[in-house]
């Protein structure tokens, strides 16, 4: 029985030291001081003594002898290792390279330091930018009529082009010595969500120059003569931009693209020149048919061994004039009924100097680099904004017709299954805003956040796509009827777009979130990985020896801060914020350590074979993502200064989120191949079963009631959303409409009770009220406010209708003309 309970201590020693995650020193000690407390009070006998002694002793000389334990342990494990660890290929290697790590390695890690969480700086706008978001960018939103753009023009208007070249809206990333704006991601990412809240066309106009494209590759590798040239050109919109990576046979796997640039002697501009003949097909490329300068992928070779003895050199980039002799420029793409303007570009014996190489001929070879890089800090801010701000306008005119609709004299939004959508939108924006906030947070503290920017650009498209049905759903009819008066229709139809573009997200969640954050976020993974290209089999020891008891270190406190904050509930987890909030904390201390022994099983267990296993490497990569979007919740939350009127979302947003990392760790082990790991795992993580669930029925009432009318709680949602009462924009109609047609319902109730008691009679409008005037139900100042609110809510529950022939694309917005005209169309 002594030795039972000498066991239990060392048992219980060893869950306290991996809980703490204290040194292999200081385990040791607390090992070897419980065996003695045992020994020297004579709760064992002589024999068990000495066996632990020995066992233990033998040991901890081993582990904590780096001579020993590199000779005994290390060198075997590292030439295990150096045979079975996933061979990666060259472009991998760039991506896992490319970018930085920040808050996401702490979720990796295991036990997160939420001091680090909180010392973040709050995004904050500048003067300047703040005077531009109120001036330039609400006289664009003014401007633009989307059903016009969408149906009429298939096209912005001329004189918003000239606006936005005018403010200089394509140089928001361009530095002030350029003539650009230079302006910091939160304020660009602020820009695009007030945009599009109201036009997808014009944010994808506005996005494209500023993000993946000339612009963002010569500031950080053009040469400065190209740098001088080409960026207050575009910076001034004198240049349009466009980027041409995509082709018939190469789109998510970019690496594989068959344009070709071959090096060879030319004549250029009357001189035989060194250059690149270039044969390159591309497509889907925004901005393309209106494009004045090209930005070009393509696979550059050096048959002649022109430059060197390298034959291929590889992916490198170039900038080529439009008017340049063999290119051609297709006709447009209509992606989805939003016609920003999108199409192929061609060409066939193209050539240029090696001066178009943008960087110059020292960056031949490292376009796949440039564009990685490039890569994670344009997609953490465009797609998430342009998701951002478009839950902001969902949940602006949702929540608003929801409570002005009415059937059986009830708002839609008190009806339960409505409620149910409500939440929904109310919760979701209220997670993708933070998510957009914080990835853009990150590149202005000099990030380069490559794994946040794929959970960003995810999570933030879905949950738009998810809010754009439910408001489908809502409006009804509504939605379904295009026209001026529709609200989602173009939306709806549009979301399939942020899901497919700058990597499609079935290849972004499968692939990407866990496939890179395994390695990049993970503390000890990659330092593994580096040991092994190390020459010198000396320091190839001592590195990789470093690494693996780190490693070793980090996976068994994961497996015990697992066991033990499962068995309490996170209970036992030490954490920041207030009492609403303190919970929430508590999920990601727990589901941290979770996903770092998950992950570490994983990849002992499968090895190699994982980089195969997309769906679980996808369940994994959700709960990395449901714990970043968790704590972006809780960061702005703590940014707004605790708000007790955003409670109701913010129980909602981290409940849906703590739910579904909870279900994505149970399909991990569902579905995991090796039966007997996956009932330890479980063991370890769900000691006690999964106890989180989805956010209640009350708790979705209160968030879609926020919804309904104007506080402060849906100011702050629908912040960056524009709201013009304006001709040209319905959903600037309806939010002016709203707080009068809220203030004139008591009145109607009481006029629906004087119906009902049969006081006054069901005429007409006008005799239905001067009857209730007259006995001195309402005053003269109800009846003017009922009256102009039955008048806002016809116009606000129309639909538009057309005549044959004004359907024809072209002719909306004109008079319907008395006969059909062919050229119309072909215009179109």
């Amino acid at each position: 029985m002594t030795t039972l309970y000498l066991l239990c201590a060392l048992l219980a020693v060893g869950l306290a030291s991996g809980y703490f995650r204290v040194s292999l020193m200081r385990w040791t000690i607390a090992t070897a001081a419980t065996i003695a407390l045992f020994i020297f009070t004579g709760s064992v006998g002589w024999l068990t003594a000495i066996l632990v002694t020995a066992v233990f002793g033998a040991s901890a000389f081993v582990l904590n002898s780096q001579a020993q334990r590199r000779q005994l342990i290390t060198r075997p494990v590292l030439d295990m290792y150096t045979k079975l660890a996933p061979k990666l290929s060259e472009t991998e290697q760039i991506a896992l390279e490319a970018g930085t790590v920040g808050w996401e390695g702490e979720l990796f890690a295991g036990k997160p330091d939420f001091k680090i969480l909180h010392r973040l700086p709050e995004p904050e706008l500048s003067a300047r930018e703040r005077s531009f978001l109120n001036g330039p960018v609400e006289t664009l939103c003014g401007m633009l009529d989307d059903w016009k753009i969408s149906h009429e023009l298939a096209d912005l208007p001329p004189e918003v082009w000239e606006y936005l070249k005018t403010e200089r809206f394509f140089g928001m990333i361009i530095p002030t010595e350029y003539g650009g704006l230079s302006f910091s991601a939160h304020a660009h990412s602020c820009v695009l969500q007030k945009v599009s809240s109201c036009s997808v066309t014009a944010f994808s106009t506005i996005a494209v120059p500023n993000s993946l494209g000339p612009a963002e590759l010569l500031l950080h590798y053009g040469t400065e003569e190209q740098k001088n040239h080409y960026l207050p050109r575009l910076a001034k919109g004198q240049e349009i931009p466009c980027f041409g990576l995509t082709g018939p046979t190469a789109g998510s796997d970019a690496t594989s693209i068959p344009d070709t640039g071959v090096v060879c002697m030319g004549m250029y501009e009357g001189k035989e020149v060194l250059g690149l003949r270039l044969n390159f097909d591309k497509r889907y490329i925004t901005l393309a048919p209106v494009a004045t300068v090209i930005g070009l992928a393509f696979q550059m070779q050096d048959p002649d061994g022109l430059l060197g003895d390298k034959a291929d050199i590889g992916i490198s980039l170039a900038l080529i004039p439009r008017d340049t002799e063999g290119v051609e420029i297709g006709r447009r793409h209509f992606p989805m009924n939003n016609p920003f303007q999108n199409g192929p570009i061609r060409g066939k014996d193209v050539f240029l100097p090696m001066s178009t190489l943008i960087g110059g001929s020292d960056m031949a070879g490292q376009g796949w680099r440039m564009l990685v890089e490039v890569l994670s800090v344009g997609r953490a801010i465009s797609l998430p904004s342009s998701a951002a701000g478009g839950m902001r306008a969902v949940a602006m005119y949702t929540g608003a017709y929801a409570r002005i609709r009415k059937q059986f004299n009830l708002s839609i939004g008190r009806f339960e299954g409505v409620q149910e959508a409500l939440a929904r939108i109310g919760g979701y924006t209220y997670a993708g805003t933070a998510l957009a906030r914080m990835t853009a947070a990150a590149v202005d503290r000099g990030e380069k956040p490559s794994v946040p920017s794929a959970i960003a650009k995810y999570h933030t498209t879905e949950l738009a796509r998810k809010c754009v049905t439910d408001s489908m759903d809502i409006l009804g009819g509504k939605g379904v009827i295009m026209g001026p008066k529709n609200l989602s229709g173009r939306g709806y139809q549009g979301s399939p777009i942020a899901i497919t573009v700058e990597g499609a997200n079935i290849m972004t969640r499968s692939l990407m979130i866990f496939g890179q954050g395994a390695i990049r976020c993970h503390p000890y993974v990659l330092k593994e990985m580096a040991a092994l290209s190390i020459e010198d089999r000396s320091e190839r020891l001592k590195a990789f020896d470093s690494a693996l008891f780190g490693h070793i270190g980090v996976a068994v406190s994961n497996a015990c801060r697992s066991l033990v904050l499962g068995l309490t509930r996170g209970s036992l987890a030490r954490v920041p914020g207030s009492k609403a909030t303190r919970r929430y904390y508590r999920a990601i201390n727990r589901y941290s350590a979770a996903l770092g022994l998950a992950s570490d099983i994983s990849m002992l267990t499968l090895g190699g074979k994982l980089k195969f296993k997309e769906r679980l490497s996808a369940r994994l990569g959700d709960v990395l993502s449901q714990l970043y979007i968790l704590s972006s919740i809780l960061k702005r939350f703590e940014d707004d200064g605790r708000p007790a009127s955003d409670l109701p979302m913010l129980h909602w947003a981290c409940q849906d989120a703590t739910h579904k990392m909870q279900e994505a760790l149970d399909g991990v082990m569902r579905n995991f191949p090796v039966r007997p790991v996956a009932w330890l795992m479980r063991a370890m993580i769900f000691p006690i079963g999964r106890w989180y669930r989805e956010p209640a029925d009350r708790l979705g009432a209160q968030v879609a009631n926020l919804l309904l009318s104007p506080n402060e709680a849906r100011d702050r949602l629908i912040a960056l959303t524009f709201k013009a009462n304006l001709p040209n924009y319905h959903a600037g109609q309806i939010e002016a409409a709203l707080p009068d047609i809220i203030r004139a319902e008591p009145i109607e109730r009481k006029l629906r009770k004087a119906v009902i008691a049969g006081q006054i009679t069901p005429a007409a409008e006008s005799a239905h009220l001067d009857e209730a005037v007259r006995l001195n139900l309402i005053n003269d100042d109800d009846r003017a406010l009922i009256e102009k609110t039955r008048h806002d809510v016809a116009k606000i529950i129309a639909v538009d209708d057309f005549t044959t022939e004004e359907l024809a694309a072209g002719e909306i917005s004109k008079p319907a003309p008395k006969k059909r005209r062919n050229k119309t169309r072909e215009a179109a």
